[in-house]
């Protein structure tokens, strides 16, 4: 019998020796964290609901989840490249109400006073945005200059950062509060302006569903190939399945919630739109928030699995002696990826500011727990080299239902902050005991 012959046999004892849950995951090779993940998700969910009478797995509830996640997700995805580095950074909730306050003076203030822009004018929305996105660029270049050249630890330069942008979100505006923002401005925080409708809603959905497609089938054609081993049909057929099919079920529920009574009658005067008897149903669609988040979720993939630069990060993180020896400019990496935790930082001010339709200094106030929390959940290990975008929004999304879940009850929010405090323990010591076993 040949070495060969001999190889293949061993092969298939050893996968007669597993189980059918066993073969079902080598087949469709899902992560077990993930899938575990998603299993406290869906069942905390379920106690949800029926804790709330009912009230948890609802359109209205489920779209204002969404809208709600959207700035802590779109965080949390900066925050898995920072701590895969085995840095931390404690500064992203101050950062967001520096950056907010600067956006919502420019737009109030600044360029109506001093610029002379008339309000309503398009272009104030685009340049507040974009001086929002700079000051977060800066802010992250700075400290994170810091960090990788004058070789202050992460975790006492984002602390300092922590005190040091809250009190100048403060003194800023002397602590007042600056509204109304620019109208345009404002979709970025949903509501029934902020959303895309019905229609295009399942325009996106197709789109999404396609997009699926053509990843499962450019990643078999990709192992071809390189001659990998391939995943059954079937399995690359469920997957794709259950992926086509959250999303169609995503924007089933979005197309489910519709607008306030009050507003569809002011829209149908303001349009000519006669009134029925049994009342007029404008579906709210996707909103505009969930779209940046699901947007930037797949840039950010896409940059840590498909870049030299992502491949450099978790190779930093993985082991930072080796990356250096290795030709890495470990310092610039670093440098970078506090530069794009600036940015998402910005770019969920922008969300969050927009929803209040004003700009506070107490604005993203403890977000820092949040957003760390959700990479945790997500399977960051906080030991370094590895982490994933999707799970991090998916944390990010399973800590906005605690709080939204636990608002539904009535719980007083120091209780809430007890619950979020314990998960990320939890999470933790869950995350320590999976690294013993792997």
């Amino acid at each position: 019998m040949s070495d060969a012959t001999s190889a293949a046999t061993g092969d298939r004892a050893r996968e007669a020796d597993l189980g059918p849950l066993a073969k079902f995951l080598k087949a469709t090779e899902l992560d077990t964290r993930m899938l575990g993940m998603l299993g406290a998700l869906v069942l905390i969910w379920l106690l949800l609901h029926f804790l709330s009478g009912g009230l948890f797995l609802t359109p209205r509830n489920l779209w204002n989840l969404s809208v709600q996640t959207s700035s802590v997700a779109i965080m949390a995805t900066g925050m898995v490249l920072v701590i895969v580095l085995r840095n931390i950074d404690l500064s992203v909730g101050s950062m967001e109400g520096i950056v907010g306050m600067v956006m919502g003076v420019l737009q109030a203030q600044i360029l109506i006073r001093v610029f002379g822009f008339s309000l309503g004018d398009p272009w104030i929305w685009v340049i507040a945005l974009a001086c929002g996105i700079l000051a977060g660029l800066l802010i992250g270049a700075l400290q994170g200059f810091i960090i990788a050249y004058l070789e202050v630890p992460a975790f006492i330069v984002t602390l300092g950062g922590l005190l040091i942008w809250r009190g100048a979100a403060w003194w800023v505006t002397s602590g007042q509060t600056v509204a109304p923002l620019d109208a345009t401005f404002q979709l970025m925080g949903g509501g029934p302006l902020g959303a895309i409708g019905a229609g295009w809603s399942w325009v996106v959905a197709v789109a999404g569903c396609l997009g699926v497609a053509f990843l499962m089938i450019s990643g078999r054609r990709q192992r071809q190939r390189f001659r990998f081993p391939l995943r059954p049909v079937w399995a690359e057929l469920l997957l794709g399945g259950v992926a086509c099919a959250a999303i169609l079920g995503a924007v089933w529920v979005a197309n489910s919630y519709p607008w306030p009574v009050g507003i569809v009658r002011r829209y149908a005067a303001a349009q000519g739109i006669e009134v029925p008897e049994g009342g007029l149903f404008i579906a709210h669609g996707i909103a505009i928030p969930v779209l940046m988040a699901v947007a930037v979720g797949i840039i950010m993939t896409f940059v840590t699995n498909r870049t030299r630069f992502g491949r450099y990060v978790f190779a930093i993180g993985g082991n930072p002696e080796a990356a250096n020896l290795a030709g890495i400019n470990t310092r610039w990496v670093t440098m970078k990826v506090f530069m794009i935790m600036g940015v998402l930082v910005a770019i969920s001010a922008a969300i969050s500011s927009a929803r209040l339709n004003a700009a506070t200094n107490a604005l993203g106030t403890l977000d820092e727990l949040l957003v760390i929390a959700a990479a945790v959940i997500g399977g960051t290990s906080l030991a370094g080299g590895s982490g994933t975008i999707i799970g991090a929004m998916l944390g990010a999304l399973l800590m906005q239902s605690l709080q939204s879940g636990m608002v539904l009850l009535g719980i007083d929010s120091p209780l809430q902050n007890i619950v979020v405090g314990a998960v990320l323990v939890i999470a933790v010591w869950l995350d320590t005991v999976y690294r013993k076993r792997v």
